[in-house]
């Protein structure tokens, strides 16, 4: 049974150029795409590079009290808004009784994560009952910016986009009717009177709405100003974007603004037919079938579903642009999707000549857009660096010199084993290094002080993983055995070791990962990684390099500075095999020599 043995032990040291050369690979390949990816350093936290703080202070609505519930499900909900653009370090948390603080870091879009969380009104699908392309006042719009015959692409949709049932083959278009309305005012009034007759579905309520033409004294006056705020409204200016259909109540006929592909277009949209609290799902998904591109599929709670079949029933008998709902956040148009059809079945799905931003964009809204509460935007405030910067100095001070400390220790405990030592260390420290910066572009992954406090942490246990696999080939040298098969027979106790080791290490992360949140979150992620990667630079680097170097004189031959002398280790003599004389074929023995 020694020779099987013999033969598997010598065939495992005869290839460690293969993990060696695999580590190699992995380490320039990550390299490689390092460089390609443009971030050459990791993003930095807000408390390292700085960032925006928004402070958002809460106002009841008709049926909503700020309580600690409702502050509660907004921080969930604002949380997965600004997280929805990708895992980062953006910090939501409640401050006092009706306070919510947003921290984004630099280096996050956070223009975007801004809007995404300051956009507090609800969401509500609205029918458009006219929309063009807004120009300033006293300027015609183009011939086919018709407001009662539009067939120009509005926010969030193409020419070709619908929304159609999933049970049914959606329809690229509808026919364009001839544009009939020789002015903007006789078109808005043509569109206020086709609306005037009360609607089942007009309402989020499901409640008949009350049109501002339904009544004779009051509807003409009421006509008149939405005619005259539409004919005044010039959404190319931010400060009239800001105030447009900011103040409207769910059931009334308002004006608003949207944007598509850099052109801002102004709409008069009816009352609010669904709720934003009704979509139960959004995803952006892309279309490998149809060749559609990027679609956001939506999924409706079971009221939200009646009503939405409802409204786009009532939507696929008009035409362009009265064929339309748009769904509005905040006041501000963010999409306005034909229908041809009625959808029911509570799925539907948006789509046009969307790119994937866009399209998960829109999902994100759809998703994360009602909140309980409305939120007033109190602050939005520049965070410096300065404080996070002389800490994280300090940090790095304090890391060097616990670093320097276990190099000393290993340089006069272990000698030259602590060459193969600080090579581990500097290859997990390139890996690690290499992997936070490839993190920053693909999750949003961002370095903030306790994630540096992780990596610190995790020098002691990479160096406990060496120092386990060290001290069991000294044991093996301890009990006579020579250093080649020392590194191997030492191998299989010091992985078990290591192996159980660090799961219990990842086990502490995940579980920190899991229940915190914020900044803590930083220092579980950075252990956990540290943590992975040692097991693969113990097994891939370390091993095979010990293995070589046992085949080195220098340390074969247990040079006193190399760390593996058996002499000052206090071996036992070399074991060696002897061979008993056999009985009788041996002769008789001399009683003297017995």
């Amino acid at each position: 049974m020694a020779a099987p043995k013999r033969g598997r032990s010598a065939s495992a040291q005869s290839k460690p150029g293969r993990s060696l050369a695999l580590i190699l690979i992995a380490i320039v390949a990550l390299a490689g795409g390092m460089f390609a990816s443009g971030h050459k350093t990791p993003r930095l936290g807000i408390d390292l590079a700085g960032g925006t703080s928004i402070t958002l202070e809460a106002k009841a609505d008709q049926g909503s009290a700020i309580n600690k519930a409702n502050m509660d499900t907004a921080v969930d909900i604002m949380n997965r808004r600004v997280n929805g653009l990708g895992v980062s370090e953006a910090e939501v948390q409640t401050q006092g009784t009706k306070n919510i603080i947003v921290n984004i870091p630099k280096g996050t879009n956070s223009k975007e994560a801004q809007d995404q969380v300051g956009t507090t009104a609800k969401l509500y699908f609205r029918p458009v009952l006219a929309s063009e392309p807004s120009v300033p006042a006293g300027k015609s719009p183009s011939p086919s910016a018709s407001s009662s015959g539009s067939s120009s692409p509005k926010p969030g949709a193409s020419p070709s986009s619908s929304a159609s049932s999933k049970e049914t083959a959606s329809s690229s278009g509808s026919g364009s009717p001839t544009a009939t309305a020789t002015s903007q005012g006789r078109a808005v009034s043509d569109a206020l009177k086709a609306d005037s007759t009360p609607s089942p579905s007009a309402s989020g309520s499901g409640k008949p709405s009350a049109s501002p033409s339904a009544s004779a004294g009051s509807g003409s006056d009421a006509n008149a100003k939405i005619q005259a705020q539409y004919a005044a409204l010039d959404c190319n200016k931010a400060t009239v974007r800001a105030d447009a259909g900011k103040k409207a109540k769910p059931g009334d006929i308002t004006v608003a603004c949207g944007e598509n592909k850099g052109v801002w277009y102004k709409y008069v949209l009816g009352p609010a037919a669904v709720d934003g609290t009704e979509v139960k799902k959004a995803a952006a998904v892309f279309d490998t079938q149809g060749a559609a591109g990027w679609q956001v599929q939506m999924t409706f709670t079971n009221s939200g579903a009646k009503k939405f079949a409802d409204i786009t029933g009532e939507l696929a008998k008009k035409q362009t642009p009265q064929n339309e709902f748009g769904i509005v956040l905040d006041g501000e148009v963010v999409s306005s999707p034909f229908v041809t059809t009625a959808i029911t079945g509570g799925q539907a799905e948006i789509s046009g000549s969307f790119k994937q931003e866009e399209a998960q964009s829109l999902a994100n809204m759809l998703s994360y857009g009602a909140l309980p509460l409305s939120f007033q935007e109190q602050s939005v405030t520049t965070v410096t660096a300065a404080l996070g910067g002389e800490q994280l100095h300090a940090g790095l001070v304090a890391g060097a010199i616990g670093l320097a400390l276990v190099v000393i220790y290993l340089v006069v405990y272990y000698r030259g084993l602590s060459v193969v030592a600080m090579a581990s260390l500097l290859v997990s420290a390139i890996l690690t290094y290499l992997i936070m910066t490839l993190l920053g572009p693909a999750i949003h992954f961002a370095l903030n002080l306790p994630a540096v406090c992780g990596a610190i942490v995790a020098i002691g246990i990479t160096a406990d993983s060496f120092i386990v696999y060290f001290e069991r080939i000294r044991d093996e040298i301890r009990e006579g055995r020579t250093l080649r098969p020392a590194v191997e027979r030492a191998w299989p106790r010091a992985r078990r070791t290591i192996l159980v080791s660090d799961f219990v290490s990842f086990l502490a992360a995940a579980v920190l990962f899991i229940v915190t949140v914020g900044k803590v979150q930083g220092f579980a992620f950075t252990l956990g990684l540290t943590t992975v990667l040692d097991v693969v630079v113990v097994f891939f680097f370390t091993k095979p390099l010990m293995t070589l170097l046992a085949r080195r004189k220098f340390f074969a031959d247990g040079h006193k500075w190399s760390g593996l002398d058996p002499k000052s280790l206090g071996a036992k003599p070399p074991l060696r095999r002897t061979r008993r004389p056999a009985g009788p074929a041996a002769g008789p023995v001399d009683p003297k020599e017995a």
